[in-house]
């Protein structure tokens, strides 16, 4: 599984990237429907985020605040750039910057034969990229544990940083630093700290992930990237691209739902309190998307 030179891979975090019916008549009536589809997509909405979203306990979401810089290791040149020019342009539809040709990858795609195998040399090699001595960086060491023995076609790893969101500087205690310096909001409701995204670990075992397209494996990629997302999710009820490895009528790329939820996850303000606050905040954002949608959508069938 050529797991020297990946477990090489590691360093390019500081080296350089690879390049239906008709409405009746009558308004009272037309009211009443209206308000049962918003509560229907609302419901829907709320279901689907119950199940994918997986910060770290005690934390908000986290999403990428600046700039990223996607980087590919064993895939062939052409799939390879493929996969990284993808994710970018994900990344550019969410306003993110993307770094320059010879970034930091801070996104980083490995590919192997063996997927397991290649997660736990890679945690064995370097486990505080992993897992960083402060709170609210990654996920638990359970969660580790099963990062590096799931069977998965696809897996990752997501590192966060909670930072104050006027100056962006680390909101918790560092290793070997003093006291965070923050500051304080008098509001009980408010916060003025976000999360940060700071690093995505992705594994692609292309022998468990045989048979699907590079564009779907691509598009899979980058909703892993962008959001942290349960790897126990049970998303089969929603049409999305993380089905793929579910459903053999897997969708053949990220769908509507999938990019309302990454726009949702990227525009909502997220300086609630409360972390299920900020939840609904997106599910508020994604519901008002998808309500939009389905006019348009009927339109279309008609």
């Amino acid at each position: 599984m050529m797991i020297t030179p990946l477990l090489f891979a590691l360093t390019l975090f500081g080296q350089t990237a690879q390049e239906p019916q008709t409405a009746p008549d009558t308004p009272v009536t037309e009211v009443d429907e209206v308000t049962v589809t918003g509560q229907r997509v609302r419901e829907a909405v709320n279901n689907f985020l119950d199940e994918v979203t997986d910060p770290p306990r005690g934390r908000g979401p986290a999403r990428w605040s600046d700039s990223v810089c996607v980087g590919a290791v064993n895939l062939r040149r052409e799939s390879g750039q493929y996969v990284v020019d993808r994710v970018s342009e994900v990344a550019l539809d969410l306003g993110l910057d993307i770094g320059e040709p010879g970034c930091s990858p801070n996104i980083l795609v490995l590919a192997t034969e063996d997927g397991p195998g290649l997660a736990r040399a890679l945690v064995s090699e370097r486990p505080y990229a992993f897992r960083p001595g402060y709170a609210g960086a990654s996920q638990s060491r359970a969660s580790l544990q099963r990062f590096q023995s799931t069977e998965r076609p696809v897996r990752w790893w997501h590192v966060s940083l909670p930072v104050d969101a006027d100056t962006g500087v680390a909101a918790v205690s560092m290793p070997g630093e003093g006291p965070a310096m923050v500051s304080v909001q008098g509001s009980l409701l408010r916060t003025e700290i976000r999360n940060d995204l700071t690093r995505a670990f992705i594994i692609v075992d292309f022998v468990r992930a045989e048979g699907v397209s590079l564009e779907q494996l691509a598009d899979y990629v980058a909703m892993v990237a962008f959001a942290q997302v349960d790897p126990e999710a049970r998303t089969l009820a929603f049409d999305t691209i993380l089905n793929l490895f579910e459903d053999e009528a897997a969708p053949p790329r990220m769908t509507d739902w999938d990019m309302a939820y990454l726009r949702s996850l990227y525009s909502a303000e997220l300086n609630q309190r409360s972390s299920s606050a900020q939840r609904g905040a997106i599910a508020s954002s994604m519901s008002r998307d998808r309500e939009r949608a389905e006019p348009q959508a009927e339109t279309d069938d008609e």
